[in-house]
């Protein structure tokens, strides 16, 4: 970024800083030079989403950072404000159900399947040594034995399982959420950032996910007391049953449904505090809330565990209809969420949002059905590894009807997947076939040589495959709205037949038979290999740098945004880097006069605009911004348009002393910015070249590479724009302070790059 090899740290931690050159390391002390090189930094930022090998456990929390990303997908909305808050409610219910889903798998692995199936069958027990000391049978009635007890030592595993999320979140929420960012004073043109980005409490929300954090692990706790005390309290409450254990029993559900009325509360009260900084943190209900879940854990194992002579397992435990709820529940709320979304959208339309507006409904359902798969996919392994025949005749039932229901159908979600994709390659052909004619006209030098047909296919196909991101909106609805339907229609054949696909079709067509045997052991199995690319990718990951920057990319997206909805998801990375970069050009200008020019590239470009934002409008009005393969328009406004919509990047441009952007027809990234209305200077520049020269000539002797979405300093037009920019900053007389500057920008592994001046 810096081009010179020898660098130095002038500011920050291992984990995120600014760099120098060394020979500009005192640039501060020396007199201001208006014909000298600039001054240009370097911001590092990789190491906030692919650092150590730990990221790479972050896979596991994916549901919850796709679902937190249906919070900022909502339309533009104005005095719309009750609707935008019951927008978020929404979301923020989606997140709670896929704590008690995650929980809820937990307990159905190690309470249902090993402690109550396993450990109470002799066969099952015998065949897995380790369950011997749980089994009736083969201990000889011992004390761990008991039906209950064994319920009881297995609830260890989820509620350990909730305790790691709350740590992990807790750790992260001191590192990233209590990063400060700067406030100032209130200006008259504050009111001119159409975008809550510039609102001083945006990336300050540290009391929302502590509230969040204590709701979701009361729930996780809740979830594994009411797995731990259901089947003894069923047992209990049958007629000839102990009265004091069946008065215990009662008691027992109804601290059960008001610990889930209070946690439903504590995550419909309130949402984010954005228009200002909030510094409380609810120190009680923090404490109070999972504190009390624990406690009532604590009593229910107790209770679980007391002697009851008689009491045998047999069948499953009731999860059929804890795993149904949970089914039904999310889909409601993706319906009405999807209502609510369309609402907004009718309100104030933009036809470049995504969906129509539907994008962040669309994106809930994909989180659940995310989740969904992989809370059934460990129950289905789990299942099967116990049973020792991957099949249904073992010596234990198997996990809940449901998930072999919702396992039967991921064969036709593949289907229409493979269809899309069909779809998506012809598309690619027919793009291709149209730019072969404009690559040849781009690269017509007049002498009337012959093209190569070759390279000219090559380029066309650079081109049509960047030109398919724009399909991406529909290859996302259509996959959500068949999720939605095949999942519907999973849950009611749960719910009719109460078996599972194949048992169901025993006596009808042999066609049909056929289908829904073929359906259920192919959804396992898809399941099953599903698992273990995802087990494989996570150690590899874990193991290798290059892989877990791979997986840094994608986080680079789905961690911007602050934990709005799910306190478990991933950081977000921005509340470290905002502030960072804020504090770094409001300090700069302040302690020189100067002016400063902020380049980013890919996702540096969106740090860089949400560090503006947070500028007050006497600083930011003496900033310019260089952005280039940038997704400022091309992803982050049509999927986020309430934040990136039109108005709020018009605004930008008019705030800031000047803005250009490049991009490339190649890039699958980054395009143009488009802002619309006559709003000053043009932003975009006309599309690079790319490759620069498409034969061999004196000035290109080797064949210059497609670049696509990387080393756009490599253009001469980055140049050109850089010095541009410094020109339109530099004023006439020479201010006192540093040499002006500017520095080339981020690159695809997640480093962003100022400089100043």
């Amino acid at each position: 970024m810096l081009n010179d090899p020898r660098t130095v740290r002038i500011s920050g931690d291992d984990t995120a800083a600014v760099f120098r050159r060394v020979d500009d390391v005192d640039a501060e002390d020396r007199p201001a030079d208006p014909n000298g090189a600039p001054v240009r930094e370097a911001y590092v930022w990789c190491n906030l989403t692919s650092g150590n090998g730990t990221r790479a456990l972050w896979l596991l929390l994916l549901p919850f950072m796709v679902v937190n990303l249906a919070h900022w997908m909502r339309p533009t909305a104005r005095d719309r404000q009750r609707t935008v808050r019951f927008y978020g409610l929404l979301v923020r219910l989606a997140g709670l159900t896929l704590t008690v889903l995650l929980v809820a798998a937990a307990c159905e692995v190690a309470l249902d399947l090993t402690a109550w199936q396993c450990a109470g069958t002799r066969a099952c027990a015998d065949a897995h040594s380790w369950l011997g000391f749980l089994s009736p049978t083969v201990s000889g009635g011992g004390w761990w034995s008991a039906p209950g007890r064994r319920l009881a030592l297995a609830a260890v595993v989820p509620a350990t399982l909730t305790g790691l999320l709350w740590f992990l979140s807790r750790r992260t929420w001191r590192a990233y959420e209590s990063q400060r960012p700067m406030t100032h004073a209130p200006e008259a043109a504050d009111d001119n950032v159409r975008t809550a980005l510039g609102r001083p409490g945006f990336w300050y929300g540290r009391r929302l996910v502590a509230r969040l954090r204590a709701a979701h692990t009361a729930a996780g706790l809740l979830t594994v007391a009411a797995a731990l005390g259901s089947a003894a309290a069923r047992h209990d409450r049958e007629p000839g049953g102990p009265a004091t254990l069946a008065t215990l029993a009662g008691l027992l559900y109804v601290a059960l449904i008001g610990g889930a009325v209070a946690v439903v509360w504590v995550v419909c009260r309130r949402g984010r505090s954005e228009r200002r900084i909030d510094q409380a943190l609810d120190a009680g209900l923090v404490r109070l809330l999972p504190g009390g879940a624990l406690a009532l854990l604590l009593l229910t194992a107790v209770y679980a565990g007391w002697s009851r002579p008689g009491w045998r397992s047999a069948g499953r435990l009731p999860g059929d209809t804890t795993f149904g709820a949970l089914a039904l529940l999310q889909g409601v709320i993706v319906v009405v969420l999807a209502v609510v979304a369309h609402l907004l959208y009718r309100a104030h339309p933009d036809p470049r949002a995504a969906m129509r507006g539907l994008g962040g409904p669309a994106v809930a359902m994909l989180a659940c059905a995310l989740g969904g798969v992989m809370s059934g996919g460990v129950s289905q392994r789990v299942a099967d590894w116990l049973d020792g025949t991957g099949g249904t005749s073992g010596p234990i039932e198997g996990p809940p009807v449901l998930l072999t229901w919702q396992a039967s159908v991921i064969p036709a979600v593949l289907l229409v997947v493979l269809g899309l994709i069909g779809w998506l390659a012809r598309r690619t052909l027919q793009l291709r076939r149209g730019e072969l004619d404009a690559v040849e006209q781009d690269y017509d030098d007049g002498s009337g040589a012959p093209m190569d047909a070759v390279r000219t296919r090559r380029i066309a196909s650079m081109r049509a495959m960047a030109a398919l991101t724009d399909r991406t909106p529909r290859i996302v609805g259509i996959t959500s709205t068949v999720t939605l339907l095949l999942g519907a229609t999973a849950l009611a054949g749960a719910q009719i037949t109460h078996d599972t696909p194949a048992e169901a079709s025993y006596s009808s067509y042999a066609f049909v038979q056929g289908a829904a045997d073929t359906a259920q052991a192919l959804g396992s199995w898809l399941i099953g290999v599903g698992f273990l690319l995802f087990v494989t990718w996570g150690r590899r990951a874990y193991k290798d740098p290059a892989a877990r920057r791979t997986i840094g990319i994608l986080w680079d997206v789905g961690t911007f945004w602050p934990r709005a909805s799910h306190p478990f998801a991933p950081p977000c990375y921005a509340e470290r880097a905002v502030p960072d970069l804020t504090w770094r050009m409001a300090t700069w200008t302040e302690a020189t006069g100067g002016r400063l020019v902020i380049s980013g590239h890919s996702q540096g470009s969106v740090l860089a605009a949400a560090a503006a934002w947070q500028l007050k409008p006497s600083v930011r009005g003496r900033v310019g911004l260089l952005t280039y393969g940038s997704p400022l328009e091309r992803l982050y406004g049509r999927w986020f348009p309430a934040h990136f919509g039109p108005a709020a990047l018009t605004s930008l441009h008019h705030d800031v002393a000047c803005w250009r952007n490049l991009y490339r027809l190649t890039d699958p990234i980054g395009g143009p910015v488009h802002p619309p209305g006559d709003c000053g200077p043009e932003v975009d520049r006309a599309p690079l070249k790319d490759p620069l020269a498409y034969g061999r000539d004196k000035k290109h002797p080797l064949p210059s590479p497609i670049l696509g979405h990387s080393d756009y300093q490599a253009d001469p037009a980055f140049a050109e724009e850089r010095e541009e920019l410094l020109a339109r900053l530099r004023p006439r007389e020479a201010v006192p302070g540093p040499r002006p500057g500017v520095g080339p920008g981020a690159g695809p592994q997640g480093s962003s790059g100022r400089s100043s001046g």
